[in-house]
């Protein structure tokens, strides 16, 4: 019998009131309904809010995370606590379901994002006042103690924090405590500053993130220390642990909250504070989109192979083409699409209404199925198919290939596909999901390689990979790209064959 066994991390909000203002404003808040149990979708598993009571006089919301620690470890390849590549056991009985920790953080930005940005437009004037609060969490890793955890809450406004350590046995008391604790938090607070800053706080008594730590992560850690980070004492060290120890961006959080310190201290703008450069004159670039990086990494492999005559198969609606039309070296560029809505979309892109008669004559749109060969497509110096294989059934690849490989078979050929292992680094792509809902499938790099030295064998074609897009060293690069070249061994056979 098949058995999913699944880790629950739970958290209790709960508030008193008055006739006049009753705790079951709490649900407007929360923006979830006191009389309704819902659930949602996270990173790692199901979230479910409910309220275990709900009456004028006192009303309790429960977040209960529900984990799935194999999917937890298929998602996270050995990152995180407990996952180092040796200690297989450990990637699969470990904390992670049962003790909040940064698991619970993202479910909370995604279950409660309206009420940790203080936005209620049923009950706006609750939103911006201090409510009576207890905020419970039975099971809380803390790397510190009960100590670190008063040091850290202590500050925060809190008229108690009382945090209990967790026997490691309770019918064993001469083995002493565990490092988790029973934290329950009292006192008068905006319910926004209270979720905020658990939001920050659990993760950093925990000591450890299940996702990539990546340079946004210093944005939302101000966004959500705004109006409290700045002046703690604590501050350092919640910085770091927060952004993993990751140096270089402690010291731009650092230098970031210094200056919210000093504007606040003259009662400035942040802005009018950090006046010193010219946004004008700023040269900073932005991030790269990593659908660019993977244009340009195709055109250099194109360039490289001395390619002039190109096909793109599954053209879409021709960002490749028009990328391949600005330089001159790429003298005749084919697009190929099954859709002729994607064709007609790539036709306005390309202006070919518009385009001059010696441009016009470097560019073809064509309609054609990618897994039905095509004398029409033979003879080019090389096919590109990018972000295309995952699109098709697995039963319907070996028809493509032989399609590309076997009856084009132009001298290059340059495969991109997603690596799977790399969507643990997305915190907002929910656990099992694939990138695009029209995958039918996403590879590992160790899969797709096989699939790749395997087809290059069969067909006589050498093949290297390329990462593309950040290379990642436990996880490899978000996208990743075959390179595969017709071997001059291949081509003498041919000629000997058809000479004989």
């Amino acid at each position: 019998m098949n058995r999913t066994i699944l880790g629950r991390v739970f958290l209790t909000i709960s508030t008193t009131g008055t006739p006049d203002r009753p705790a079951t404003d709490l649900g407007f808040l929360l923006h979830k309904h006191p009389e309704k149990a819902q659930q949602f979708s996270t990173s790692h598993g199901t979230a479910h809010v409910f309220y275990p009571e709900a009456s004028a006089e006192r009303c309790t919301a429960a977040l209960l995370l529900e984990v799935d620690p194999v999917a937890l470890v298929r998602r996270g390849k050995g990152k995180g606590r407990g996952g180092a590549p040796d200690a297989a056991l450990a990637q699969y009985v470990n904390d992670r379901p049962y003790a909040a920790s940064s698991l619970l953080s993202v479910a909370m930005s995604a279950v409660f994002k309206s009420a940790l940005n203080g936005v209620c437009r049923a009950r706006p004037e609750r939103a911006a006042d201090p409510m009576p609060l207890r905020i419970e969490v039975p099971a809380l890793p803390a790397r510190g103690g009960p100590e670190l955890v008063s040091k850290l809450f202590g500050p925060l406004g809190w008229a108690s924090v009382d945090a209990v350590a967790v026997p490691l046995d309770e019918q064993f008391p001469e083995w002493g405590d565990s490092r988790y604790v029973r934290l329950v938090l009292e006192g008068e607070l905006r319910l926004a500053d209270a979720l905020r800053q658990l939001y920050v706080l659990l993760p950093v008594l925990d000591d450890a993130k299940h996702y990539w730590v990546a340079p946004d992560e210093v944005d939302k850690l101000l966004r959500a220390g705004d109006g409290w980070l700045a002046d703690h004492p604590e501050q350092k060290l919640i910085t770091s642990r927060y952004l993993s120890r990751r140096w270089g961006l402690t010291r731009q959080a650092m230098e970031r909250l210094e200056l919210v310190r000093l504007a606040e201290l003259d009662d400035l703008a942040v802005e009018s504070v950090d006046n010193a450069v010219d946004e004008t004159t700023d040269t900073e670039e932005e991030p790269v989109p990593l659908a660019e990086q993977r244009r340009t990494a195709i055109l250099e492999a194109l360039r490289a192979a001395g390619a002039s005559r190109v096909l793109d198969l599954g053209c879409g609606q021709g960002q490749l083409v028009q990328a391949l039309l600005r330089d001159v070296r790429f003298t005749e560029i084919v697009g190929v699409d099954v859709s002729m809505r994607a064709l007609t979309i790539a036709s306005r892109r390309l202006k070919l209404d518009r385009m001059g008669e010696r441009q016009a004559g470097r560019v073809t749109l064509r309609q054609g199925s990618l897994t039905y060969t095509d004398k029409r497509l033979a003879g080019y110096d090389a096919a590109v198919l990018s972000e295309v294989i995952e699109h098709l059934d697995l039963p319907r690849l070996p028809a493509l290939e032989y399609a590309v490989f076997g009856s084009a078979r132009p001298q290059t050929v340059l495969v991109t596909t997603p690596n799977v292992e790399y969507n643990v680094r997305w915190e907002s792509l929910p656990a099992g999901h694939v990138r695009h809902g029209d995958h039918r499938f996403e590879w590992t790099r160790a899969e797709f390689r096989a699939w790749a030295q395997e087809v290059a064998q069969r067909h006589g074609y050498g093949v290297d990979f390329v990462p593309v897009g950040p290379d990642d060293p436990e996880v490899g690069p978000p996208t990743q790209l075959a390179v595969f070249t017709k071997t001059a061994e291949d081509d003498i056979k041919k000629k000997e064959a058809k000479a004989a």
